[in-house]
């Protein structure tokens, strides 16, 4: 439907604003050298993935699980071919490798970057740079300066960090809800639709290294160790840093934390953890809260001010049903489903519901199947309403669409193969009708 309504606005002469619109691309059906190995990994992960996912010790198959979903997203990127699908896609004038030969001073970038978000300037920074905070640049900048500089490195860099989501949603979902609602994730986080983004783009890194944050806030609290925690809060700030919109994880957080219910004493050490990172920034010269308000500004003097909300806003949710895959509607309806049980909001009304769900929450193994899908999903809404997602969030949204899969456990058992298959079929088959522009 938003395939037609978008289509019917541009033959009235009123354009959405995107290519294949909804989803931001061309359609340009072709196949390249990752078709086999796409399909190769997809007929191997519907096949074997459950009865592997299954029984393997959980090491190995943490590490089968990222080694699988790098081999996913990669194989999905060369579909495009090696140049068009990794090694060139970051280097085009409005992506962050752009500008980082012309940083040669990391402390006066920091201290002048605001200063060059608004457009129409001499020395504005390109479009995607302009977007977001400086870490994202930072990173690049520093992986320029490691000697890994260039196109290639930076794609593989974006595929690599990307593909921990595979191991962290499972690992928090084992740690805060059970065992077996874990094993269920894995298939579908390694064959999540959203690695057509993921590789190549910066949201693919973005998603990878928030991930690992909740993950680590996951242990720290969990298993009470402080450095854990501190390391989630140091991860999770970051990313606030390579985006401005990954404060809305702060929903994914607090479901971590409400999970993880009296054995939560060790997340104050997150707390320090984020805030060493936002007092080093601001001890740099960046200061977040102005970057943020001027970035607003930057946006409404592009595209977005062109981009109809009245159509986005609803268009967008049909964006996140393909990058997310068909089977994130389903575990939605069920966690739904499964919250509104367990609340017992019918039998107990409003404030007995709200003693039920603290309750059901604290028990061991009962919450995670359904609160971290529902807390990813209210991080969607959120920037879904907000109106600074019109378009192309089928790449914005990867850090949230991911935990969307933490509810996979929700699903028949003997439903999953087949859910599996239709997910890796979305994927294959928007790589190979269309040209992503990520």
């Amino acid at each position: 439907m938003a395939a037609t309504v978008g289509a019917t606005l541009y033959l009235l002469g009123r354009p959405v604003h995107a290519s294949a619109a909804p989803l931001f691309a061309q359609w340009l059906p072709h196949t390249g050298p990752g078709t086999p190995l796409a399909a190769g990994v997809a007929v191997l992960v519907c096949w074997r993935g459950p009865a592997l996912a299954a029984r393997l010790p959980w090491r190995p198959l943490l590490a089968l699980s990222y080694a699988t979903a790098a081999a996913w997203t990669l194989s999905l990127a060369l579909i495009d071919g090696w140049r068009r699908g990794v090694s060139g896609r970051l280097t085009t004038r409005f992506e962050y490798l752009h500008e980082v030969a012309g940083v040669t001073s990391i402390p006066a970038m920091l201290h002048g970057f605001t200063g060059r978000i608004l457009d129409f300037q001499p020395d504005s920074w390109t479009t995607h740079v302009a977007g977001h905070p400086p870490g994202a640049l930072l990173v690049f900048v520093w992986l320029d300066r490691a000697g890994l500089g260039g196109g290639a490195p930076a794609g593989v860099l974006c595929i690599l960090v990307a593909a921990l989501v595979a191991v962290a949603v499972p690992y928090t979902v084992r740690l805060l809800g059970s065992d077996d609602a874990a094993r269920a994730v894995v298939p579908f986080v390694v064959l999540f639709p959203g690695a057509v983004w993921s590789g190549v783009s910066a949201d693919g890194m973005f998603a990878g290294v928030t991930a690992v944050g909740v993950a680590l806030l996951a242990h720290g609290v969990a298993r009470r160790v402080a450095g854990a925690a501190f390391g989630g809060g140091v991860l999770l700030a970051f990313g606030c840093y390579l985006s401005y919109g990954l404060v809305l994880m702060a929903p994914i957080a607090g479901a971590v934390l409400i999970l993880a219910g009296p054995r939560r004493r060790t997340a104050w050490w997150a707390g320090a953890g984020a805030a060493l990172v936002a007092l080093g920034f601001t001890a740099a010269g960046f200061d977040w809260l102005t970057g943020y308000h001027l970035v607003i500004e930057r946006y409404y003097q592009g595209l977005a001010s062109r981009r109809p909300y009245g159509y986005w806003v609803w268009a967008d949710l049909a964006v996140l049903a393909v990058s997310a895959g068909p089977a994130a509607a389903v575990i939605l309806r069920r966690a739904a489903r499964t919250g509104w049980r367990a609340a017992g909001v019918r039998a107990a009304g409003v404030r007995g519901a709200r003693r039920a769900v603290v309750a059901t929450l604290r028990r061991p193994g009962a919450g995670g199947h359904w609160l971290l899908p529902l807390a990813a999903a209210a991080a969607i809404v959120a920037a879904d309403v907000s109106g600074y997602s019109k378009a192309e969030v089928e790449r914005i949204w990867l850090p949230f669409a991911g935990w969307l899969m933490a509810g996979a456990g929700l699903i028949p058992a003997d439903d999953r193969r087949r859910w599996l298959a239709v997910q890796a079929a979305v994927a294959l088959t928007v790589n190979h009708l269309l040209l992503t522009t990520w």
